[in-house]
């Protein structure tokens, strides 16, 4: 590796590039304008940068409106500076792994993180995290974060059904009683038809449950009860009054198309 040296040629590879600042001579890591010029281009060069200047606020504050968890290099001290981690949270809710303990009982700071911080119902404060409004503006956002919320709002239906909305999959993290629940089922496999899996056996077997599953991804018929599979199980139909349409489920999969799975007939 060559390592540069020359100022001019340093600005307009950074420029170019702002991880070349990796390959620069350590004095130009320690430029503030070489450095600025860097992290405008990506925040992920500010790991490169000299020890002075990750107390910069204004180079921190670039770094991380582009590259959130660039927080992580951060001088401690802007780790506590809220304009900084709101900046950083925004551009990617894991940034708050990096942000200081104070923002953990921070409430806004908490759910702006939430939407693609699967971990926020377990690391934010213990004020928060037992507060079942807060979880529900959590569930709102992010279902997947269910996996981590407080075991007792596993058999809470109303959070339950926030976050299956959400993201059907967190139907894996509810509590069996919830899992036999056929409207709160629906929503889930509606959202992910993967969600069946995780259906307790009985709905696994209701029509109008695989059929929503199915629509949503045709191969999730594997979670279907056995019944849906077998070549001699007689073909279901259900009526659309209206249209006067008959949906018939096809009795194996050979496509990954939804049309493959149903045949449609106007009577």
């Amino acid at each position: 590796m060559t390592i540069i040296t020359n100022r001019e040629e340093a600005l307009e590879k950074v420029k170019d590039y702002g991880r070349w600042l990796e390959d620069l001579d350590d004095k130009l890591k320690a430029d503030r304008e070489v450095v600025l010029e860097a992290v405008k281009q990506t925040g992920q060069a500010f790991e490169y940068a000299d020890a002075s200047l990750k107390e910069d606020r204004e180079i921190v504050l670039e770094a991380v409106r582009d590259f959130g968890r660039a927080l992580e290099w951060a001088d401690d001290n802007l780790k506590q500076d809220r304009e900084i981690v709101l900046e950083a949270i925004k551009e990617d809710g894991g940034a708050f792994d990096y942000a200081n303990d104070i923002f953990k009982a921070d409430r806004e700071i908490c759910l702006i993180s939430a939407k693609d911080n699967n971990f926020i119902l377990m690391d934010a404060d213990d004020s928060l995290i037992t507060d079942p409004k807060f979880a529900l503006e959590v569930l709102k956002v992010n279902g997947a974060a269910l996996q981590y919320a407080d075991e007792s709002f596993l058999a809470n239906r109303e959070l339950v059904t926030v976050a299956v909305k959400n993201n059907g999959f967190a139907l894996r993290f509810a509590d069996e009683s919830l899992r036999i629940d056929r409207e709160l089922v629906l929503e889930a496999v509606k959202n992910d038809g993967y969600a069946l899996e995780y259906a307790d056996k009985s709905l696994r077997a209701d029509r109008e449950v695989v059929i929503e599953a199915i629509k949503n991804y045709p191969s999730s018929l594997e979670y279907a009860d056995d019944i849906f599979k077998s070549s001699a199980t007689p073909r279901y139909a259900i009526a659309d009054k209206p249209a006067r349409i008959v949906i018939t489920t096809m009795t194996t999969i050979n496509s990954t198309s939804v049309n493959a799975l149903f045949t449609w007939r106007v009577l």
